[in-house]
This record gives structure tokens, sequence and C-alpha cells, in this order.
């Protein structure tokens, strides 16, 4: 095999979020497809193997975000927070430190982000209702809209400087489902891993929003707006049915976490009072 054939796909991709759930799962996944895996979170990680980069960075520091982006091909941002929280540390990681992130990217000439959205940007529709990339956002929280500002802010970048992204509205990613709802929302590590390439290898994306789910029995979103990625999920939370059994105990009408897609989510954030 000549040295032409033995190239991996990429040079250099950075991987944000790196000390999180996902992106601790992602570090050995996404290997193969660069010489060079550049991984950055705000807070210590562990040092770098073979082929990889460890560069701790907070978001909200421009110059630093600036200089994490050099000599990048392509970004899998998964930093930022990533639960309901007060809106200052939001702003700063979410909105701020995204904003930082497009501007570097821009700057230095990367061509594609892969962005972790959420599901939480339409958390507020209902569980009897199947929507597309096309519904108007309801965000649940703060963190969703954070999330829409994500969204919103990536389709500026493609429009304005053609910056291709691919949202991908998670689910939820874990090694198994925890919840009963969950195993709607439910996306395995595999098909996440799946999805991530999908999005980064099709030769032309523009400004994609997907929906991350498995296989699942029960669907809340339809993702035909994304059928030129061609992800196909090979898994399905039908695999744990048996720890989820049906009770025929319906849920109380007012409660707003069985009513809504977001779940927990839409009674997480603040109450505010006069």
């Amino acid at each position: 095999m000549n040295d032409a054939t033995a190239r991996k796909p990429f040079q250099r991709l950075l991987l944000t979020g790196a000390g999180g759930g996902l992106g601790t799962m992602l570090r050995e996944r996404i290997k193969p497809w660069a010489e060079v895996l550049r991984l950055s979170d705000v807070r210590a990680i562990p040092a770098a193997g073979p082929g990889e980069e460890v560069v701790q960075c907070d978001l909200a520091d421009r110059d630093a975000v600036l200089a994490l982006l050099e000599g990048v091909d392509a970004v899998l941002h998964f930093g930022g927070v990533s639960v309901e929280d007060k809106f200052e540390p939001i702003m700063q990681a979410n909105i701020l430190g995204l904003h930082h992130l497009y501007e570097a990217v821009y700057k230095q000439g990367v061509k594609r982000v892969i962005y972790a959205s959420s599901s939480h940007v339409v958390g507020y529709y209902r569980t009897t209702e199947v929507i597309d990339a096309r519904a108007p956002l309801r965000p649940d929280g703060l963190y969703g809209v954070s999330k829409c500002f994500g969204e919103a802010l990536s389709r500026y970048y493609y429009d304005r400087f053609g910056i291709e992204t691919v949202c991908l509205r998670i689910g939820s990613s874990f090694a198994e489902p925890r919840t009963a709802r969950m195993m709607v929302t439910y996306l395995a590590y595999d098909d996440l891993v799946e999805l991530i390439r999908c999005a980064l290898f099709a030769p032309r994306v523009g400004h994609t929003i997907t929906f991350g789910t498995s296989d699942n029995a029960v669907r809340w979103w339809d993702n035909r707006e994304a059928a030129h990625l061609g992800y196909v999920p090979k898994h399905s939370s039908r695999e744990f049915a048996e720890r989820f059994p049906q009770t025929g105990a319906w849920p109380a009408p007012e409660d707003a976490t069985a009513t809504f897609q977001g779940g927990p989510f839409v009674t997480a954030g603040p109450m505010y009072e006069d």
C-alpha cells in the first residue's frame, strides 16, 4: 500500500467538549478519520496519545478559540453547557462561545462544522405530534434557547460565508435508555458515530438539520429533510423494551413532563415571580 492510499481522509479534526460524556466516547471512535485529532475542553482531560493533540480552551476566550482552530479541516462541536442551567453560564459557553467558534472557523478557513444541537429546541411540541426540521422552534428552556441560537448562527454563517453546518438535534445518547421517555429519544452510540460520519463525509450538506435518534418504535421526528446525508440507524430502543413494561397507568393531564417532548426539561428552567 503506497502513502497516498494509506492517508486518512482528514489531516486534522477538532473535537470540542472532548472531556464530556459523548466527547469521551467519540475520542476513540473518530480517530480513523484523521491523521491528527485535536481534542479540546474547558477542563483538563487525559493527555494526548498517538495521533492526538490536547488543547485546554475556554470558548469564552476569543483569542484562545482563534488559535484552537488553526490548521483544522473540520469541527465536531460538542462543547458547552449540555443541561438546563442559569442563563449566565449558558450564555458564556453556548452563545458567546459559539460566536467565537464560528468567527474562528471563518478566519481560519474551516469549511464544515458538525454542531451538537439538541432536540430541546423543539421540546414544547406535544408527544402526540410528529414534526420535521421545517417546524417552528419551540425550546423548552434556556438551554434549548441557546441551541436555537446555535442553529440560527450556523445558518447565518452558511448564507453569508458559505460555511457548511450539519446541526445534530440529538435526542438521548447513552449506552442504554434510562427512562421510558428515552425509549423514543434513544440514540445508540454506534448510531451517533454513524450520523457524524454521514454528516462529515457527505459531499455537500449546505445547512442541514437532522434529528439524532436510533430506529425506535415510537417517533416524534421525521428526518426527510436530511435524507441526503444517507444516515441509516442500525440500533433500536426495542432491545430494552422489557425494562419499561407497559402498565396501563396513564399520566395525569397536568403532567407537563409527559405532555411535551422535552420531558423533564420543560419544568427544569427558572420560574420568575413578581
